[in-house]
């Protein structure tokens, strides 16, 4: 039997019919034509169980192509889109839960989602509760109403990695959904599906896409979760445009090589960043230090750019602000995942609900982009350095 091809090599040919194209055509199409009344009702009738071209928001070559690379990708059934990743939760959470039902969130989770929580599902009946983002004292959180486990994998900001396959069996056991999202990963380090869940979420904004040009969101389910899924999403009429298929899907081309150089300068920065007397912790999973390191080493293949900086008890938040102001390199922004390096401030009581077990000081969280390391290396020195008299006296 012949040995499965490697991840770089699938994404290269992933998402391409075999009509001797390289790059699949942008297909911009809102009507499609039949031949005869028939041929309309047959296709109607069919694209309930199949994809067919049969109208633009129902899909196009172009988003059906990208639909099949992240399908690739993520080892799952079938995949949509969505025109932003924030866009890609709230129908995930509206196509499995009804009035009466319960879901555990996830403590960690993209603090959008906690809005969309608190005024959505509050006012349609739906019950939620936080967790731990490590999962620690789940099983006593399960209601009988419980019908989804929603995970951030690792989480936002602090990157906490529960144990997925452990999360899947409860969520069997009780009968729940588990859905995860996967954006940090990109679906090229970690595969939620392969270990337990149903559904994984990914906003291609970010690697996916990787160039600080499309917005998008994406979801790739497994055929137990697949119809509720696609049924969601068309009747919330979410769809993207052939043009942001396109850019996402060539982005796709390139997503080992980018996100191999991303982790590659971020653990470079974050070794510099440890030896700083300024520094406190550097956050990342692929640390060996770090809380979650043992299940970042077993589930996932490597890490992205991301390291949120915990400074020391002598800076205070407008420390890090002005240190924040003074990066040359570093471009103040609450996205991640282009080719540039960003930096924002964290605070954490405005994006929690739970007590923080650990006592942290002020925080910043840096995306590491495709620049030379060097030289963001020798920016954040010359920040810290002349950060304050206190400081530069450490």
């Amino acid at each position: 039997m012949d040995k499965p091809f490697r991840p770089a090599t699938r994404l290269l040919r992933a998402g391409r019919p075999h009509r001797g194209w390289v790059n699949t055509p942008v297909t911009r199409a809102s009507t499609y034509v039949f031949d005869s009344v028939q041929a309309w009702r047959d296709t109607r009738a069919r694209r309930e169980e199949e994809r067919l071209p049969s109208y633009g928001a129902r899909g196009t070559d172009s988003t059906h192509a990208l639909e099949d690379a992240l399908v690739e990708l993520e080892a799952g059934h079938r995949a949509k889109l969505y025109p932003t990743g924030q866009a890609a939760i709230a129908t995930v959470l509206l196509a499995y839960l009804r009035a009466g039902d319960h879901v555990l969130l996830t403590d960690a989770v993209y603090e959008p989602v906690r809005r969309f929580c608190a005024e959505h599902l509050s006012r349609l009946g739906i019950e939620y509760t936080y967790y731990r983002p490590d999962g620690a004292g789940i099983a006593a959180l399960i209601r009988p109403n419980t019908r989804m486990i929603y995970a951030e994998s690792p989480g936002s900001l602090t990157y906490e990695m529960p144990d997925l396959p452990a999360l899947a069996g409860l969520a069997r056991q009780h009968d729940c959904w588990l859905a995860v999202d996967n954006t940090w990963a990109s679906g090229l380090l970690y595969q939620p599906l392969m270990l337990g869940a149903d559904i994984s979420i990914l906003a291609a904004t970010k690697y996916l896409g990787g160039h600080a040009d499309v917005m998008m969101g994406a979801v790739v389910a497994n055929a137990r979760a697949w119809r509720a899924l696609e049924r969601a999403t068309i009747d919330l009429g979410q769809t993207v445009g052939a043009d942001d298929a396109f850019l996402v899907l060539r982005g796709m081309r390139s997503l080992p090589l980018r996100m191999a150089q991303h982790a590659r300068s971020a653990l470079r920065v974050a070794d510099w960043l440890l030896g700083r007397p300024e520094v406190a912790r550097v956050l990342c999973p692929a640390l060996p230090g770090d809380p979650s390191h043992a299940i970042w080493k077993r589930d996932c293949s490597g890490a992205n750019g991301l390291l949120t900086v915990e400074f020391s008890g002598e800076f205070g938040e407008a420390d890090v602000e002005r240190l924040i102001d003074s990066l040359r390199l570093f471009g103040i922004g609450a996205s991640w995942g282009g080719f540039e390096s960003l930096v924002i401030p964290v605070r954490l009581d405005t994006s929690r609900s739970l007590p923080d077990p650990a006592r942290r000081g002020p925080m910043a969280r840096l995306h590491i982009g495709l620049e030379d390391p060097d030289d963001l290396i020798a920016d954040l020195e010359q920040a810290l350095s002349a950060l304050s008299p206190v400081s530069r006296s450490l």
